[in-house]
């Protein structure tokens, strides 16, 4: 399967542009990436400097797999398309499938954003990237995210133990949703 590449791409939904990392991201990533309780619920630690910020950010920008999500033009969270944990999952292995991982600053929670992001970035991969199922994944004990997975329809297919870059181990609930599945919730894309 091909790399996800996104360096061309911007999506815009009704209160966010999500788009390629930028050098000029910079602080506003470490703004929301320092601060306790944003990057452990995504299995990292707050970003004890800017260094380490501008590492990952590079990263980010190599890598062409991770949109900024841009509001108001501030860059307030990310969302990365990974591969998904083929292993674990043989029934999908004739499947084009990706798996999304987000985070979102904490001042922004709680107001649909990443819902809304996901619904996005979920529509781009189906219907222009040409996938069959995307895959999600939350430590049982962040109920945030369970809460936009469910909301795009999402359904749980397994629970794993995880181990953290950090080395804590959680018990996390994978979840897919098919391209029909998505189709059944929001119907075909206009044009």
């Amino acid at each position: 399967m091909p790399p996800v590449d996104i360096s061309n791409t911007e999506l815009r939904t009704e209160r966010l542009l999500l788009r390629p990392w930028r050098e000029s991201d910079l602080e506003d990533f470490f703004e929301y990436a320092s601060v306790k309780g944003v990057g452990e619920n995504a299995g990292w630690l707050p970003h004890e400097n800017i260094g380490v910020s501008r590492g990952i950010l590079e990263k980010f920008i190599a890598e062409k797999k991770t949109f900024a999500l841009e509001y108001e033009g501030k860059v307030i969270g990310s969302l990365g398309i990974e591969k998904y944990q083929e292993a674990l999952f043989p029934e999908y292995r004739d499947l084009r499938c990706r798996e999304l991982g987000f985070v979102l600053a904490k001042p922004y929670w709680g107001r649909g954003l990443m819902p809304e992001a996901v619904n996005a970035v979920l529509g781009w991969l189906f219907f222009e990237q040409d996938y069959d199922a995307v895959f999600c994944g939350n430590f049982v004990h962040n109920a945030q995210s369970a809460r936009v997975q469910e909301k795009c329809g999402f359904r749980p297919v397994g629970l794993i133990l995880h181990e953290t870059h950090y080395g804590a181990v959680f018990e996390t609930q994978l979840r897919v949703i098919t391209k029909d599945e998505f189709i059944a919730l929001h119907g075909l894309p206009e044009g």
